[in-house]
């Protein structure tokens, strides 16, 4: 009877996830800009990614009689790696859009970095 509990509770975090990936896509495909669009995928892939690891744990734990943590290694490095990369095609793209000209606030030090600079010097 306890191996039926352990399996429900698993498909409850697996459906869980896939909620999750659900409410990420609807955000993705309906918010209006890029900076809106990226924040939603982010997020959500870390949070699925916890829940599928938290029943992968569940599932192999129960089965073979011992503490399964393999998985941990998996969503600790995508905990990391997302939010870097987020943070790195954000940055990519308002450079982008303000070699482009287009109406953003200014950098934080008041001046174009350097590679802005080299690459408006070549346009002229």
């Amino acid at each position: 009877m306890n191996i039926v509990w352990t399996e429900l509770l698993v498909a409850v975090l697996l459906l869980a996830s896939g909620g999750v990936v659900l409410t990420a896509a609807l955000g993705l495909w309906r918010l209006p800009d890029f900076f809106a669009r990226m924040h939603a995928p982010a997020l959500a892939s870390t949070l699925a990614a916890w829940l599928v690891a938290a029943a992968t744990i569940l599932h192999f734990s129960t089965r073979e009689g011992e503490l399964s943590l393999h998985v941990w290694l998996a969503v600790a490095l995508l905990s990391i790696t997302a939010p870097v990369t987020t943070i790195v095609l954000a940055r990519a793209a308002l450079f982008r859009r303000r070699h482009a000209g287009d109406e953003l606030p200014p950098p934080l030090a008041g001046e174009l970095p350097r590679q802005a600079r080299d690459l408006d010097a070549a346009d002229d």
